[in-house]
């Protein structure tokens, strides 16, 4: 079905030759029919993306811009939980999550793939108050067009997914029933002396997000701190807060697990924080120290990423698996849809429901 602006509607109206009154009555009529919400053209989604889904603009609060997003609304009367998924760091909103399209889909969830300024590789991206400020409104947009859960909207992603995840659960944490974060960046600074070493293309991403490479100036050093999920992770102690991260990542991926070690201890209790020698020891040996082999938890879901390490302290969880920078959206799926906000966090283990579980190598 096409969608209207208020403009184009009150354009009609008024070439069809309509008093100026009768013109404002009706577009008074319309804008409180629709709760003051403005409609949104509305296009096919990307390609590779299910036919049910579509692309939608919405406006950003900051800018005022009108932001791309890929949207499933199921057509159902009663509340429905809310997925927003996060591309990668280097993708954007066209980005397919097929996985997760077809789950919204089976299970009646809605689903929102927000753009949130695409890739990180200029300074309006990469955990910029835009950024933050478009991934809160992909929620309100959606809550304006269909009965959204409000104890039922979850938020995940992988690699720059899972920075971003990290992120909105730190700046926005009233809003998220669950969070699941794969393979994420949580230290931009010390991801930037990481991949510098490595000469990989991400040092300059950063450099072109928060204006040159740390101590460049005060300024340069303030943007990679505000920027940072670990700055802001501690005010996520009360959200459902799934981490996992593969052992050989930073060797054969990306981004070496110690980032998600650090965000989980930012969250822990002391007694369950992860020691600075246990977290160099699994960088360098990329092993499970003795003295942490104990903690380790069979998951079918996590399929050929076999489990090495898991700890939950509160409402956290650490997983380390045997893989590199790689993913499990039905794990991730299946332990979102468990949570429910104001309620305590379930960890229970289930096996898999509908055949092999698909892993696979995260998008950078």
């Amino acid at each position: 079905m096409r969608k209207y602006t208020f403009q184009k509607i009150l354009n009609i109206m008024l070439s069809s030759g309509k008093s100026d009154f009768i013109c404002g009555l009706l577009v008074g009529v319309l804008i409180f029919s629709c709760g003051f919400a403005v409609a949104v053209e509305e296009a096919p989604a990307p390609k590779d993306w299910s036919s049910e889904m579509r692309t939608v603009h919405y406006p950003s609060p900051i800018d005022h811009s009108r932001q791309p997003a890929v949207v499933y609304i199921p057509e159902k009367t009663e509340a429905v939980p809310l997925l927003v998924t996060l591309h990668s760091w280097s993708g954007d909103y066209t980005q397919t999550a097929k996985a997760r399209a077809e789950w919204a889909i089976k299970h009646g969830w809605a689903l929102v793939a927000p753009n949130f300024r695409g890739p990180n590789n200029k300074p309006e991206a990469c955990g910029s108050e835009l950024v933050v400020a478009d991934i809160v409104a992909a929620v309100s947009y959606m809550q304006s067009r269909t009965n959204i859960d409000p104890e039922r909207i979850y938020l995940m992603g992988a690699s720059g997914g899972g920075y971003g995840a990290m992120l909105l659960a730190g700046r926005h944490p009233e809003i998220w029933a669950g969070v699941s974060a794969w393979v994420g960046i949580s230290d931009l600074r010390a991801w930037h002396a990481e991949t510098t070493a490595r000469k990989l293309k991400y040092a300059k991403d950063l450099e072109q997000s928060c204006g040159g490479p740390p101590g460049a100036s005060p300024e340069v050093d303030e943007q990679y701190r505000l920027r940072s999920a670990n700055t802001w992770i501690a005010r996520a102690i009360g959200v459902h807060l799934d981490i996992n991260h593969g052992i050989h990542d930073g060797h054969v991926g990306s981004v070496p697990c110690s980032h998600s070690i650090t965000a989980f201890n930012l969250l822990a209790e002391p007694s369950k924080k992860i020691s600075d020698a246990d977290i160099q020891y699994i960088l360098v040996e990329r092993k499970v120290p003795d003295s942490l082999k104990g903690e380790r938890q069979n998951d079918p879901l996590y399929g050929n990423l076999t489990v090495l390490f898991r700890r939950v302290s509160g409402n956290a969880r650490l997983t380390l698996f045997d893989g590199g920078h790689s993913g499990s959206d039905q794990a991730a799926l299946r332990w979102l849809s468990l949570q429910r906000k104001g309620k305590p966090a379930d960890w229970s283990v289930a096996s898999p429901t509908e055949g092999t579980v698909q892993t696979s190598e995260v998008q950078k």
